[in-house]
Formats: structure tokens, C-alpha cells, sequence
């Protein structure tokens, strides 16, 4: 009984590593790969695009008249973002800081 629990940790300790180092062996080909370059620039902002959509639009459902505090927010944080060198954590908190005051003050 115990050999089959040392195996059994033995076989999964295997497999973790296995799963683990398999990116790391998989990157070395792909660092060449246009694709994979491309991927790298688009999906950070493509991500963040759905996010903002998927926020916005349930944000607006749940305000119903409210919908422009949750624009003039969003008009924050991209004109932060594209006035203060592109810094994310700054346009956000800019953002947010913006409709947390919009939705207090109205």
C-alpha cells in the first residue's frame, strides 16, 4: 500500500513538472514566430477592450438614466491614458477616481 502511494505522488509530482516546463520548451521556437509577436501587441489591448464593453454595457443596464457618468468616466481614462505617456495604473485610478466622484456628487 505504500508503494502505490509513493507512486502515485511520484507520478504526479512527474506530471506538475512536465506541465510546467512544457511552455518554457515550447517558447524558444515561438520568440520567431510573427504570429506570436503580433499576439503579443493586439491581445493586451483587445483584453482590455472587451473588458470595458462587458463593464460599460452593465453599467449602463443597472443606472438606466445615469449612463453618462459611466462615459464621462471612461472619457477620463482614456484621455489620462493618452495625455500622461500611456501610464495604465494612472489612467485608471484617474478613471475610477472620476465616476466614484460622478456617482457621490449626482
Amino acid at each position: 500500500m505504500t508503494w502505490y502511494l509513493i507512486a502515485a505522488i511520484a507520478l504526479g509530482g512527474i506530471i506538475t513538472f512536465g506541465l510546467r516546463a512544457l511552455p518554457f520548451a515550447m517558447l524558444k521556437p515561438l520568440r520567431r514566430s510573427k504570429f506570436v509577436r503580433a499576439l503579443g501587441e493586439w491581445m493586451p489591448a483587445g483584453i482590455l477592450l472587451i473588458l470595458a464593453v462587458v463593464v460599460l454595457r452593465d453599467e449602463i443596464a443597472a443606472r438606466g438614466d445615469q449612463w453618462w457618468m459611466a462615459l464621462i468616466a471612461t472619457a477620463v481614462t482614456v484621455g489620462v491614458h493618452l495625455l500622461c505617456g500611456r501610464r495604465t495604473l494612472l489612467s485608471i485610478a484617474a478613471g475610477t477616481a472620476s465616476y466614484i466622484v460622478l456617482v457621490n456628487l449626482f
